[in-house]
This record gives structure tokens, C-alpha cells and sequence, in this order.
């Protein structure tokens, strides 16, 4: 029998005191994102509108929206893989876009993505051990050459998949043992924060679940702290401590979850979650979580 959502969160999240995420890991403030607007010469859209927000240590802040929100290009604007055109983004209190790209690229170490889509994110004609082990190639003091194999085996055992698959291709694997390797390879670098952008959206709701309570767990066991970009209200309520829900690449309203679940002040959060099927426990999440 599934267990109730609320135990769940107890088992596998802890509090915001617990995981102290009143010390901010991540501040970005007034950020902006602008591109060219398409058939009008000189002007501009603003994917990312003036955004500010949190993150502290073991937290998870969601981040909801209908597509075309600006939710994505926010998640890749917080890492600079897409850079912002003004404000703040601070890491332990070191702010990110006065680093040059070497200096980045270090700081980058600390805060990994994974992405929607893993048939696109997981290069093709790279085994599994080789997609891992991509990261040691740039960051060479975080695993000694010597200890490799090993540690590529270790993350395989802590994301649920069994060790001979190093040898595997990803063409071989199903979506959600994609979406696991991805997950591997993020931890390869043992960071504090992963960008999760739309993790399972890509999956059968069957793997989502599987997927969903790897994360929670991998969560609680490192003390991770996740910036989870999602449409589902449904999903964000079962994994986040605080929701922030944007709209016209704006947010326009942040909260912790059961407060802005329970009493939407904004007119756009209210049909969001007028227009949620089910906000509930849809996945039926619990412990674990099969290979799939």
C-alpha cells in the first residue's frame, strides 16, 4: 500500500531548521533574460523578467509554470549556460557573473543540471562509465585516475542501477535508466545543488514515481539542495519546501507549498491549480524505487 504523502515528506525531507536553508546556498536577485523578438527588428522579449529568489542547504524550491514561462531559460540562466543580461547571482555569497569562464566553470562544480530529455542529454556513442566520468575530465582533482572504475560503480549503486552497465551504451537503456545515469553523472561531482529542469516529464507515469523517490532519497542521503523546474502541480507539491510560480517569465508568486496550496493570493496560481486534475499523491511514491 502506498504511504501517505505526508509521511514521506517526514521520512525523506527534513525541515528547513534540520537542513539549515535559512542560510542561503543560492541568491539570484533582479535577474533578466532578454532575446531578440522574432519579426520585429530591435526589440526584445524578456524570458526572465526581474527574478529573485533563495535556495538554502538540503532545500527544494519548485518552480512552476505553464510551458513558454520562462522556466527553463531561468534554470539555464542561474548556471550561465545561457548568460543573463543584468543581475545577481550569488553562490555561498560569491557573486557568479563577475567570474571569468575558467572561474565559472570551477564554481560550476558545486551546482549541476539535469535535464528534461535524457535520449538527447547522453551522448550516443559514449558507454555509460564514459557519459559518468565526463565530469573528472575538467574538474581532475575530484576523483584520482586510479579510483575511477570504482566510484563509476559506486554512483551506479547509489542511483539504482547495477555496475556492469558502465560497459552499456544509453542507447540500450530505457528512459528512466537514461534519467538515472544522468542523475549519476550530476552527482559525479559531489555537488551542493542540482538544477533539476522537467526530470521526469519525458517518462511513463509508472518510471516517474521510480525517478521521483530516487531524487527524494538521494536528497535526504546528501543533503541536496534542488532548484525544481516543473508544470505539475501535482508532483511539486509531494517534493518541495517552497513554491515559486511564474508566469510571462515573472514570478508572481512565492511561498512555502502547503501555504500557497491552501490559499493562492494570485490569480494565475489559482488556475493553475483549478486546473490540476488531481493534487493528491499521483505517483504513489514510496521508498526506493526499481531499476527502470
Amino acid at each position: 500500500m502506498p504511504l501517505p504523502t505526508n509521511f514521506l515528506k517526514a521520512l525523506w525531507r527534513r525541515s528547513p531548521m534540520e537542513s539549515e536553508a535559512s542560510v542561503p546556498l543560492l541568491s539570484v536577485a533582479g535577474l533578466v533574460k532578454e532575446f531578440p523578438a522574432q519579426g520585429r527588428h530591435g526589440s526584445v522579449v524578456r524570458a526572465v523578467n526581474d527574478v529573485s529568489f533563495t535556495v538554502g542547504a538540503g532545500e527544494c524550491l519548485a518552480i512552476v509554470g505553464e510551458s513558454g514561462s520562462g522556466k527553463s531559460t531561468l534554470a539555464r540562466t542561474v548556471l550561465r549556460l545561457i548568460e543573463p543580461d543584468s543581475g545577481s547571482i550569488r553562490y555561498r555569497g560569491e557573486e557568479l557573473l563577475a567570474l571569468n569562464r575558467r572561474e565559472m566553470r570551477a564554481a560550476r562544480r558545486n551546482m549541476q543540471m539535469v535535464f528534461q530529455d535524457p535520449h538527447s542529454s547522453l551522448h550516443p556513442r559514449q558507454s555509460v562509465g564514459q557519459l559518468i566520468s565526463a565530469p573528472w575530465k575538467v574538474h581532475k582533482d575530484v576523483v584520482p585516475r586510479s579510483d575511477r572504475k570504482d566510484r563509476i560503480s559506486d554512483l551506479l549503486d547509489q542511483v539504482g542501477l547495477p555496475g556492469a552497465f558502465a560497459e552499456v551504451s544509453p542507447s540500450r537503456l530505457s528512459g528512466g535508466q537514461r534519467q538515472r545515469v544522468a542523475i549519476a553523472r550530476a552527482l559525479a561531482l559531489q555537488p551542493e545543488i542540482l538544477v533539476l529542469d522537467e526530470p521526469v516529464s519525458s517518462l511513463d507515469v509508472s518510471i516517474q514515481a521510480q525517478v521521483i523517490s530516487l531524487l527524494m532519497t538521494l536528497q535526504e542521503k546528501f543533503g541536496l539542495a534542488y532548484v525544481f523546474i516543473s508544470h505539475d502541480l501535482s508532483l511539486v507539491r509531494l517534493v518541495a519546501d517552497r513554491v515559486a510560480v511564474m508566469y510571462g517569465g515573472s514570478f508572481v508568486e512565492q511561498g512555502p507549498t502547503e501555504s500557497l496550496y491552501r490559499d493562492p493570493q494570485h490569480s494565475y496560481t489559482q488556475a493553475l491549480l483549478a486546473a490540476s486534475p488531481s493534487l493528491g499523491d499521483p505517483l504513489h511514491l514510496q521508498p526506493g524505487g526499481s531499476t527502470a
